[in-house]
């Protein structure tokens, strides 16, 4: 039914956005794109493409990025016929382009976060997924879309990233069965790869290098975490890029380690936190600081400093005994 619903809606929808969560990753713009050219192949109709922060300069290979637009530039008193969120957990994570959701005759709402708490007319989630984009190709193969080779790059992409090349724990018999068929279209995974996890500049690897060589153990090296400074990334020549991206999973990759996080101050003195973990439910943490996630992989924005917010994390994790 709900299948049928998002089919007819974007029949008879004459202008549509696609938004992307707030600092967006390789599985929110990755799905993004590809809803952008399964509406263009399928519907022949052209949509809008919205993020709210500036777009990683790794995954400026995606097809029709360079159609995607800031927030900055849209009329936010337009009211579009359709809005479809991709692999935004909560509608807060879409921030200023909630105003354009709010608006809309319809909405859609497209995820694989078990806390996503369905705040769409329409929405279609998979916490069992590994990435939206596994979702979102399950949904193409419900509606018998046409797959185009730039529909294939932008799923296989976001698939890749969100499960880690295929290494984290959210990958299923069904991803890879997914990602085998979008192979199919004649993508290439090596480059693919290659530019996702092979393109970091200089300055990206030596703040990362620097967020490492000061981050802090407890609790018998169980827990690291490391504060990332407004002034840390203006030191490494930071244009807006995330240097941040990556950050959390090589502290977890530490053998000791149990629950890694690392917290950035925000220009508004609040902190964005990205919590990762090998065993330990740590989204019920995030949950409690207003955020949310996946078991092992989930986060927060807190309105509080760094140090604060710190604090705040520790406390979770100590009243729930999770390490």
């Amino acid at each position: 039914m709900v299948m049928e619903q998002l089919d007819s809606n974007i029949k008879s929808s004459k202008n549509i956005l696609l938004v992307s969560h707030i600092n967006p990753d390789g599985d929110t713009l990755g799905s993004m794109c590809a809803m952008y050219s399964l509406i263009k192949d399928n519907y022949k109709k052209t949509c809008d493409m919205c993020v709210v922060s500036k777009v990683p300069e790794v995954y400026s290979f995606l097809p029709n990025i360079d159609k995607v637009k800031n927030i900055e530039d849209f009329d936010l008193s337009r009211e579009y016929d359709l809005v479809i969120n991709l692999d935004v957990a909560a509608i807060d994570r879409c921030a200023d382009a909630k105003i354009l959701f709010d608006k809309a005759k319809k909405t859609v709402n497209i995820d694989h976060h078990g806390t996503n708490d369905g705040y769409a007319d329409i929405n279609i989630i998979e916490p069992f997924a590994a990435a939206t984009s596994e979702a979102l190709f399950g949904v193409a193969q419900s509606l018998n879309w046409k797959i185009s080779k730039d529909t294939a790059i932008c799923l296989y992409t976001a698939i890749v990233t969100d499960t880690g090349c295929f290494k984290f724990s959210n990958t299923t018999a069904r991803t890879m069965e997914f990602a085998g068929k979008l192979l199919k279209n004649g993508i290439n995974p090596s480059e693919i790869y290659q530019k996702c996890y092979e393109s970091n500049s200089k300055d990206m690897v030596l703040f990362q290098s620097y967020c490492i060589n000061k981050a802090q153990f407890l609790n018998d090296d169980k827990i690291v975490y490391t504060i990332v400074y407004k002034k840390d990334l203006e030191k490494y020549n930071n244009n807006g890029e995330d240097f941040t991206d990556g950050l959390t999973e090589k502290l977890r990759a530490i053998v000791s380690t149990e629950i890694a996080f690392v917290v950035k101050e925000l220009n508004s003195g609040a902190s964005k936190v990205s919590m990762r973990s090998k065993s330990f439910d740590i989204a019920q943490v995030c949950v409690a600081l207003g955020g949310g996630g996946h078991k092992l992989a989930a986060g927060a924005l807190i309105k509080a400093n760094p140090e604060k917010a710190v604090k705040m994390i520790l406390n979770e994790i100590e009243n729930r005994k999770l390490c």
